[in-house]
């Protein structure tokens, strides 16, 4: 801690929060409930090519609202196909305007934008947009886009900068690449495209660009979707393989290099074999980079405060009240160690650390069985453990793994994808068959995940799952019949409904 400042006594604010996303925006109404004086700073660092946003966070303006809407785009193009074999008959050649879609999508953000705004003046809540940093103890520093700096201080912070996309480090990459945060407001349509990553954010892009017809190639380091069920994460690529989307393995990009400059000009992409010294050419459009996020922490004052990060990943240690080493400093979401990177968590943290600090309350944030979903071309839904974890945890003499391939009724009109759609749930045989591990691959995984988690939640087992009537013809019914074992290794494949 600087000795030298004193500390204030009387503070300008209750609260402040630094970070308007989807925790800190949660945390600042909620405080605003209990009569607390809050101010909320938000402040968009400008991508490498110019591209920033309004109010909101990451979800709303360059993450899963835009990602669930463009994926939402492509799956209408897989229902046009499927239409005809249901009689639907139109002659006319089907494309999709890359611009008509940016600019509805872009239309939708600005009105969530212009709301968070309306919603913190209702709420009493102070709002700038202001970078703010940490300059002594109990005080920031807000500092506007014209260079005006102001100094605020508070009783308590709210540290929620959530994080941004990750840059390789190589000649060519901030100049001509693309991330997420410039892709759902692009200007123009990407045409041929490289993905390079294999984060759940690499292939749901992917997914959604190929699904509206662009020719897309994936570079992957290693492994798909890291920290996901590796069996669920293979099949989601061989479907997406199977779909039309080329893989490059192992392999890494060294050096990007403009041909041709347009609205998309073109790129020459040089990579080396992760195994050797095997270098290869390509030329794509747009290369768009996904290789993971990182923490925004290390330029915002923590070290005047004395608030303690991991130095390797940026990320913030608190204990289970979402408090930092510094008592009056709180953190929430993705710039957590070891927590979830997932909005509802955030907003859940955040709204009960106010309740715990202001209302009284006792309730802590649960971050064991969260619900998640990856909305590629074929959506994977998840709760609990991934069988590699639950193997690891419990030993694999002690967990039962059922599992089983289904056929959603509305693509067998099509005859399309048979036994591609998966169903697998993990349980701990020494707990009454208590289900660990919920992982679905096929349409709509994130509304069955979303229920069978409450269930998961009040702790259902394997028993409880079977004596669960199913409804008829949907494709979560299949959680109420799962009787294959995946170590009895009978066949799991399917004939029909």
């Amino acid at each position: 801690m600087n000795g030298h400042t004193p500390v204030p006594h009387s503070y300008d604010y209750d609260l402040i929060v630094i970070g308007g996303g989807s925790g800190g925006l949660a945390a600042a109404k909620e405080a605003a409930k209990y009569e607390k004086k809050v101010m909320v700073l938000d402040f968009v660092m400008p991508t490498p090519l110019g591209s920033s946003w309004g109010l909101g966070g990451t979800c709303v303006n360059v993450g899963c609202i835009p990602k669930k809407l463009m994926h939402q785009a492509a799956l209408l193009g897989q229902a046009l196909q499927d239409s005809r074999k249901f009689g639907w008959q139109f002659t006319e050649e089907v494309k999709h305007n890359w611009m008509t879609m940016t600019e509805a999508v872009q239309n939708y953000i600005g009105s969530l934008n212009w709301g968070y705004r309306v919603a913190l003046r209702e709420k009493n809540v102070t709002y700038e947009n202001a970078y703010g940093e940490f300059v002594g103890p109990h005080t920031v520093k807000a500092t506007n886009k014209r260079g005006v700096a102001k100094l605020y201080t508070a009783e308590r912070f709210l540290i929620a900068t959530g994080e941004r996309p990750r840059y390789l480090g190589i000649p060519g990459d901030k100049e001509y690449c693309i991330s997420s945060d410039d892709l759902f407001s692009l200007p123009y349509c990407p045409g041929k495209t490289l993905v390079v990553g294999a984060s759940y954010v690499a292939l749901e892009c992917a997914g959604f660009l190929a699904g509206l017809g662009l020719d897309v190639t994936v570079m992957v380091r290693s492994i798909l979707l890291r920290g996901f069920d590796q069996d669920m994460a293979n099949k989601i690529g061989e479907y997406m393989e199977e779909h039309g989307i080329n893989f490059i393995r192992e392999f890494v990009p060294i050096k990007v290099e403009q041909i041709e400059e347009g609205t998309p000009g073109r790129l020459k992409v040089i990579a080396k074999s992760t195994k050797g010294n095997q270098i290869i050419e390509g030329e794509y459009n747009t290369v768009l980079l996904a290789i993971g996020r990182d923490a925004c922490t290390r330029k915002i004052g923590l070290d005047k405060v004395g608030v303690k990060i991991n130095e390797k990943t940026g990320k913030i240690p608190v204990n289970d009240e979402e408090q930092t080493n510094v008592p009056y400093i709180y953190a929430i979401g993705d710039i957590l160690q070891d927590k979830l990177e997932l909005t509802p968590v955030a907003i859940q943290a955040g709204r009960l650390l106010v309740r715990r600090l202001y209302a009284g309350a006792t309730s802590k944030c649960d971050y064991v069985n969260v619900p998640t979903t990856v909305f590629t071309p074929l959506e994977y839904g998840a709760c609990g453990y991934s069988e590699e974890t639950a193997v690891e945890k419990f030993g694999e003499e002690n967990i039962e793994v059922y599992h089983s391939h289904f056929w959603p009724l509305e693509w067998t009109v099509p005859s399309r994808d048979n036994n591609k759609c998966y169903a697998k749930i993990i349980c701990n045989i020494q707990d009454n068959e208590r289900i660990i591990g919920f992982h679905v691959l096929g349409p709509n995984a994130g509304e069955i995940t979303q229920g069978f988690a409450a269930a998961i939640k009040c702790g259902l087992t394997k028993e409880q799952l079977d004596s669960t009537v199913g409804i008829h013809p949907v494709c979560a019914e299949i959680f109420t019949t799962l009787s294959v074992t995946k170590r009895s290794g009978e066949n799991i494949l399917q004939a029909g409904c």
